[in-house]
């Protein structure tokens, strides 16, 4: 346990709401692109394939450094570590919004990357460290649903802010947006206490130690098979409706719809945490709806008279599947092993589950372009809800930490 966890902190509920906000805003620079990007393929000019990577790239520093950002915060703090992510999400929406090529486009994604996995590796530990403990779980039930309510407000307001402002003004508003957090978290969210850079080899020691862990890694990976498949399907969806005829405001809307719906199934999941419900059910119950309604949203070919429940369906997979980040972020911190990080847990964690959604957009735009259409892609959905209940299962029996959370 590191020296942050231990410290006493004012336990209010203010600061968590702050880290969540901060989360959310985080989330924005990940959701403000889906909308936007059938004006920026225009501009720019690039193919379908491409646009999967655009979309993905942005988990690239969540691949390659989730470790490194938890050695990070170990050394400067969690928060301060929190603070620096949002700066570079200014500094990389502002960049971006300057881009004259689609390829510096995709490097200010990069930087934007690395912005969202400071921001958001640090969420957890920072919940269960600031939460009033009677509020623990209904905190890291919001928290899982930071990422559902950054796609409802980020793809709606885009869609609609796009009526009125260019895609390279609406980064600028929103680098500025960023930067107004700041004092927020200053101001609500209190110190931890770092290792320090005298400590350095402690740190790096207690994450080799986590980073050893085979229940953080099968972890990660059940956390990924979720990834893949909701940034897969959610990322395309105003591509999907626009296919249909739909305005891009229309598109937008629906799209948002599900991905708020993600963030309504993460509090409902948090509040069935609180009430004891046995967090490798709740596993297996979003997998399982994952598949069957992935497979209802894709296998047919829906007039425009149905499309209503093509959207009914779609919104049902997001809504189940919140069960499984919800339930992964509340053992996030518990996964850490003896003499390991904390932060160094849902570090790994989310560079195993960045993966995912690096990889899902990639894959689901490469599969619709290689059979034609989208109504092959629940092929891919179904693999991974697969995979995960298989992890699920395996994680259950490695003295699982599902017994810890009630």
């Amino acid at each position: 346990m590191t020296a942050a966890l231990q410290q006493a902190q004012p336990r209010t509920n203010a600061a968590w709401i702050i880290i969540v906000a901060s989360g959310v805003v985080a989330g924005l620079h990940i959701w403000k692109l889906a909308p936007a990007l059938p004006v920026i393929q225009e501009q720019l000019g690039f193919s379908l394939l491409f646009a999967g990577t655009l979309l993905g790239v942005v988990q690239v520093a969540g691949m390659v450094g989730g470790l490194a950002v938890a050695l990070l915060a170990e050394v400067i703090s969690q928060r301060r570590t929190l603070l620096v992510g949002l700066i570079l999400l200014s500094l990389g929406s502002a960049l971006g919004a300057f881009s004259p090529n689609a390829g510096v486009l995709l490097a200010t994604r990069i930087l934007e990357g690395a912005g969202v996995i400071m921001s958001t590796v640090m969420g957890p530990g920072l919940v269960r460290l600031h939460a009033p403990l009677k509020n623990m779980n209904m905190a890291v039930g919001w928290w899982a649903a930071y990422m559902g309510m950054a796609t409802f407000i980020g793809v709606f307001t885009t869609a609609l802010v796009l009526q009125h402002l260019s895609w390279t003004a609406w980064w600028l508003v929103l680098a500025v947006f960023t930067l107004l957090s700041i004092p927020l978290v200053l101001k609500f969210v209190g110190p931890d206490r770092p290792a320090g850079a005298a400590r350095m080899r402690e740190a790096a020691q207690r994450i080799a130690v986590t980073a050893k862990s085979g229940r953080v890694w099968i972890s990660g990976l059940i956390f990924g098979c979720y990834t893949v498949q909701w940034m897969a399907v959610v990322s395309f969806l105003p591509t999907i409706y626009e296919g249909f005829g739909l305005t891009p405001v229309a598109g937008g809307f629906i799209s948002a719809t599900v991905g708020g719906l993600n963030a309504v199934g993460a509090i409902l999941s948090g509040a069935l945490l609180h009430r004891g419900v046995n967090g490798k059910s709740l596993l297996l119950i979003g997998f399982v709806l994952m598949a069957a309604t992935s497979t209802l949203t894709f296998i047919f070919s829906y007039p425009a008279q149905l499309l209503w429940i093509q959207m009914l369906v779609v919104g049902l997979f997001s809504l189940s599947g919140a069960a499984i980040p919800t339930t992964m972020t509340r053992i996030a911190v518990d996964l850490a092993p003896p003499g390991g990080s904390a932060p160094a847990s849902m570090g790994l964690m989310q560079q195993i589950f960045n993966v995912g959604n690096f990889t899902g957009p990639m894959l689901l735009a490469g599969l619709a372009t290689l059979t034609g259409g989208w109504n092959s892609t629940w092929w891919i959905t179904c693999s991974f809800a697969t995979l995960g209940v298989l992890l699920t299962l395996l994680l259950a029996r490695r003295n699982s930490p599902f017994t810890q959370m009630n």
